[in-house]
Formats: structure tokens, C-alpha cells, sequence
């Protein structure tokens, strides 16, 4: 079982467990539309989640941010302002 299918699999729970605690579902159900939207609202909060999930792994590496650092500083310093307004 693949990820988005074990991801399916909890929105389709999610959605009937929300349905079964307010709407008493399945003995009695929504509107059609009232029961489109409440899915479409879980599919839209998980689709953020996994977004945010997905940036959340981004990490920095220490070694590549100190390298980083020390060649900008290096660059820094070669680029020195020289004076040529005293002739001699």
C-alpha cells in the first residue's frame, strides 16, 4: 500500500468519523452538498498538511552554512577599497 492510498484511507475515515459524531451518520444523512463539502474540506486540510509536512523537511547542513560563511567572508576581504589620491 502506497502512501496516497494509506493517505486516502485516513481522509475517508476522517470523513465518515466527523459524519458518524455530528450527523449521525449512517442512520440519518446530510444534504448531498453539505456532505460534498465536509469532504472536500478534509481532502483541502489534508493537501496543507502533507505541504507543510513536505517544507518541514528542508534542514540546513552545519557544515555547508559554515562553509558558506567563511567564502563569503574571504570574498569580503579581497575586496578592498584602495586610496589612489596620494601621488608620489
Amino acid at each position: 500500500m502506497t502512501s496516497s492510498d494509506q493517505s486516502s484511507e485516513n481522509s475517508l475515515q476522517t470523513a465518515a468519523h466527523w459524519l458518524s459524531a455530528r450527523a449521525r451518520f449512517p442512520a440519518s444523512r446530510l444534504a448531498p452538498r453539505a456532505e460534498t463539502m465536509v469532504c472536500v474540506a478534509i481532502l483541502a486540510g489534508q493537501q496543507e498538511a502533507e505541504e507543510r509536512g513536505r517544507h518541514a523537511l528542508e534542514r540546513r547542513v552545519g557544515a555547508q552554512t559554515s562553509a558558506q560563511r567563511a567564502h563569503m567572508l574571504r570574498r569580503n576581504q579581497v575586496h578592498f577599497k584602495c586610496d589612489n589620491s596620494a601621488k608620489v
